[in-house]
């Protein structure tokens, strides 16, 4: 038998991740359960080949990045959607596959709900999927929420 104690919704702050979230505040709400929030903030990758030619970016570059998304998760539930038995926030640094399992593992987390942007073809195969990765990844059940919005990718007859 599944048990879910702790839920997980990683956001970006997107129109799709706000549609997992909302499911996910449900979810947490109906079964009394805790809902974990967290967003990754990804470190400056250098523009080019040379590490030595990236940026140095202030220490305030930082801490305001990271303080704006605190207040962000902080302001993101609508009590409309439900009321889970405690919330709890984070922000990480870092990848966002790496980072969401890495938290899931950390904070025993029974269920990850996440979005999907649903891409297909080229765009895929190029930009990859992060829910896919975090599906592959994860140490416990990812329910993935597709754009209702986007067309199938089956042909109809």
């Amino acid at each position: 038998m599944v048990e879910i104690h702790a839920i997980l919704a990683p956001t970006d702050f997107s129109g799709h991740s706000e549609r997992a979230v909302r499911y996910a505040c449900g979810l947490a709400a109906r079964l009394g359960e805790d809902l974990h929030l967290v967003h990754i903030l990804s470190e400056i990758l250098p523009p080019g080949p040379d590490p030595l030619l990236m940026p140095v970016m202030p220490p305030e570059f930082y801490q305001e990045n990271e303080d704006r998304a605190k207040v962000t998760l902080g302001r993101l539930l609508d009590p409309a959607w439900g009321s889970p038995r405690s919330v709890i926030t984070a922000v990480r640094w870092g990848s966002p596959v790496e980072s969401v399992v890495s938290y899931a593992i950390d904070h025993r987390i029974d269920l990850i709900v996440i979005a999907t942007h649903g891409r297909t073809g080229l765009s895929h195969v190029l930009l990859g999927s992060v829910a896919e990765r975090i599906v592959r990844e994860s140490p416990c059940p990812v329910l993935t929420l597709r754009d209702p919005h986007r067309g199938s990718v089956r042909s109809t007859p």
